[in-house]
């Protein structure tokens, strides 16, 4: 990965531009129309501006959940206002936003959910191993990964880590009742890996290098650092496993060897 990717928009601006990108097309388009004296409906442009936005968002590389906000923000105005809706909902809309995206604000990692075949090869690398062993999900979101995980190694302790406030206590909530599993609300820098035989993230091209010098600093020899997807730029991976799922395309594993101090 180069430098363009280090710099690249959070996901944000990336889907405030989808929205300015489509509305400029449909004001275009509707001008157009009205020269041949043909007039759409309010709603239908709304709707028009909505999937166009969704999919120059999915061309900018947001995330599925991105996709749906692009497609409905325009539509959601229109008909709040037509219903006379309260202006505290528009507030609220907001800071739910914020709270979930909090970390794309701060440190320019948004929400990435693995799915279901990153959860499988996990698994897998898990079984490879013998119990117990200690496991930290380096931003866990809403823990879906860190639970199913937790369920298929009852000997094993897994760890979350979560700043988002919002993801935190819903990842919080949903392991309550998983002894082997906790969340804590705590930056994934102020972790000390040392603890961990396997370090988990999903993050982003941003974070990689500084992530792995704090690995190669703290990590115990023949400990694992895992990422989905994002690489170690210039840092061979040392397995590779497939995922192909969505925008996920492997897991990229990293094993943690001894110092020469020679």
């Amino acid at each position: 990965m180069g430098d363009e990717r280090v710099l690249a928009p959070v996901p944000l601006m990336r889907a405030l531009l989808a929205q300015g990108l489509a509305l400029a097309l449909v004001v275009v388009l509707v001008y157009l129309l009205a020269l041949l004296s043909w007039r759409l409906p309010l709603l239908s442009v709304a709707l028009l501006q909505g999937m166009l936005a969704a999919l120059i968002g999915w061309r900018l590389g947001l995330s599925r959940w991105w996709w749906w906000i692009n497609l409905a923000f325009l539509p959601a105005l229109l008909l709040a206002q037509r219903a006379e809706l309260p202006a505290w909902l528009f507030l609220l809309g907001f800071v739910v936003l914020l709270l979930v995206n909090w970390n794309s604000l701060r440190e320019r990692v948004p929400l990435y959910l693995s799915g279901r075949r990153a959860q499988q090869q996990l698994q897998r690398c898990l079984s490879e191993r013998e119990p117990p062993l200690r496991f930290i999900d380096l931003g866990c979101g809403t823990a879906g990964t860190l639970l199913q995980l937790a369920r298929h190694c009852p000997r094993g302790q897994f760890v979350g880590v979560e700043t988002a406030p919002l993801l935190f206590v819903f990842a919080w909530l949903r392991c309550l009742l998983q002894e082997n599993c906790s969340i804590r609300y705590q930056s994934l820098w102020r972790v000390d890996l040392a603890d961990f035989d396997i370090a988990y993230c999903f993050l982003s091209p941003v974070p990689m290098p500084r992530l792995w010098r704090k690995a190669e600093g703290e990590m115990r020899p023949g400990s694992w650092l895992i990422s989905n997807t994002f690489e170690i730029p210039g840092v061979p991976a040392d397995r590779t496993l497939a995922v192909d799922e969505g925008r996920q395309t492997s897991l990229y594993l990293w094993q943690m060897k001894a110092v020469d101090i020679r």
